[in-house]
C-alpha cells in the first residue's frame, strides 16, 4: 500500500551517508529475498505434496502467497530503490502503474487472509455438510476472484483516473516533481480505501476468530466435564484417545490463525490507522514514520510463509523435504503422520466430523 503524500524523501534535503545507505540497503534486500523465498517455498510445497493439494482452505494459501511473492517481486524492489536513493527514475506514467499495483496487490494479500479466517469459521463452527455446502468449488472460486477484483476497485481505476486527488490538487502539486513519486489521497479516498482494505478484513477476521474461540471454550468443557465424571467406559477409551489427538491436532491450527491474525493486526494497523489521521491533520505526518509504517506492512507479506514454515507440521514436513532435495527420509516421516492425521484430523480439515472436542489449550501456550 503506497504511502499516501510521504514519499518525498530525502530530496535536496536530507541525505544518507554511505554507511546508512549500506545498511538499509542490505537490510530492504534481505526482506525481499526472504519474501521471494518463503512464498516460493509455499507455492512449490502445495504443487508438489498432493496431501496439501486436497484441503480446500490451500487454495486460499497458494493465491495468497502468490499475491505476497508480487508484493515482494513488483513492489518492494522499487520501493527500495527510491528509498535509499532519494529519487523516483521512472517517470510519471510507471510511478501511477506502481502505485496502483502497490494498493492492488497489498490489498489482495489482506483480503485472502480475511478469507481464510471465513473459511475456518465455517469449518470450525459449522456441522460438516454446512461446511461442504458453503464451500463449494464454486464458492471458493469465487471468493478468489474477489480477492483479485476487488483491489482493483480501490487501486487502479481510481488512481488512473486521479479521483484520489480531487480537492488537494493544490497539495499534490507543492509536493510533487520529476523525481519524485508523490501519492497522496482526499479524505474519501482514504476512509474508503482503508475500509476495504483493512478495517472491513479485519472486522471480519475478529468476529470469526472470536466464534471459533466459544466453539473451542465449549468443546473443551464438554470434554472436561465427561473426565470429571468419568463417564467414558474402558470399551470407550479408544475413542477418547482419538479425541485427544484430535483435540491437539485442531489446537495447533487454531493457533496457526491466531499468530496469522496478531502478525496482520501488527503490521498493517499503524499504517491504516496513519493513513484515515493523516487528512485530517493538513498531511503533516513525517515521511519517516509513513516509511516505517509501509515497510512494516510490506513485512507481513514475507512474515506468512514462515508462520506455515514453524506452526504447521504438515507445511514444515513439506518444506523439509523440498529443502533436503526429496529426502526420503523425510518423505516416510510425512506419509506415516499423514496417515494419522487422516484417521483423526488435519491442520485445516474440519473437526466436528465425530463432533471431536477443539482445544484452546494451544492458543495461550501451545507445544510444537
Amino acid at each position: 500500500m503506497a504511502s499516501p503524500a510521504h514519499t518525498r524523501k530525502l530530496r535536496g534535503e536530507e541525505f544518507l551517508s554511505s554507511l546508512e545507505t549500506t545498511v538499509l540497503t542490505f537490510f530492504l534486500s534481505v526482506i525481499i529475498v526472504l519474501t521471494v523465498f518463503g512464498n516460493l517455498l509455499v507455492m512449490v510445497a502445495l504443487c508438489k505434496d498432493r496431501h496439501l493439494r486436497k484441503k480446500k482452505t490451500n487454495y486460499f494459501i497458494v493465491s495468497l502467497a502468490f499475491a505476497d511473492l508480487l508484493v515482494a517481486v513488483v513492489v518492494m524492489p522499487f520501493a527500495a530503490i527510491e528509498l535509499t536513493t532519494g529519487y523516483w527514475r521512472y517517470g510519471e506514467i510507471f510511478c501511477l502503474v506502481r502505485t496502483s499495483l502497490d494498493v492492488q496487490l497489498t490489498t489482495a494479500s489482506i483480503l485472502h487472509l480475511c478469507c481464510i479466517a471465513l473459511d475456518r469459521y465455517y469449518a470450525i463452527c459449522c456441522q460438516p455438510l454446512v461446511y461442504r455446502h458453503k464451500m463449494t468449488p464454486v464458492r471458493v472460486a469465487a471468493m478468489l476472484s474477489g480477492c483479485w477484483l476487488i483491489p482493483t476497485f480501490i487501486s487502479f481505476l481510481p488512481i488512473m483516473q486521479s479521483w484520489n486527488t480531487i480537492g488537494i490538487e493544490d497539495i499534490v502539486s507543492r509536493g510533487s516533481n520529476d523525481t519524485s513519486c508523490v501519492f497522496m489521497v482526499n479524505t474519501p479516498y482514504a476512509l474508503i480505501c482503508s475500509a476495504v482494505a483493512f478495517y472491513v478484513p479485519l472486522a471480519l477476521m475478529v468476529l470469526a476468530y472470536q466464534r471459533i474461540y466459544v466453539t473451542a471454550m465449549a468443546h473443551v468443557r464438554q470434554i472436561e466435564t465427561l473426565q470429571r465424571a468419568g463417564s467414558a467406559p474402558v470399551t470407550g477409551s479408544t475413542p477418547m484417545i482419538t479425541a485427544k489427538s484430535r483435540m491437539r491436532i485442531e489446537t495447533k491450527a487454531a493457533k496457526t490463525l491466531a499468530v496469522i491474525m496478531g502478525c496482520f493486526c501488527l503490521c498493517w494497523a499503524p499504517f491504516f490507522i496513519t493513513n484515515v489521521v493523516d487528512p485530517f491533520i493538513h498531511y503533516s505526518v513525517p515521511w519517516q514514520l509513513w516509511t516505517t509504517w509501509l515497510w512494516l506492512g510490506y513485512i507481513n507479506s514475507g512474515l506468512n510463509p514462515f508462520l506455515y514454515a514453524f506452526l504447521n507440521r504438515a507445511f514444515r514436513r513439506a518444506f523439509l523435504v523440498i529443502l533436503c532435495c526429496g529426502n526420503e527420509r523425510y518423505a516416510r516421516q510425512g506419509s506415516f503422520s499423514y496417515g494419522h492425521a487422516h484417521r483423526g484430523s488435519s491442520m485445516w480439515q474440519h473437526p466436528r466430523s465425530h463432533e471431536a472436542p477443539f482445544s484452546i489449550r494451544g492458543l495461550i501456550m501451545p507445544s510444537l
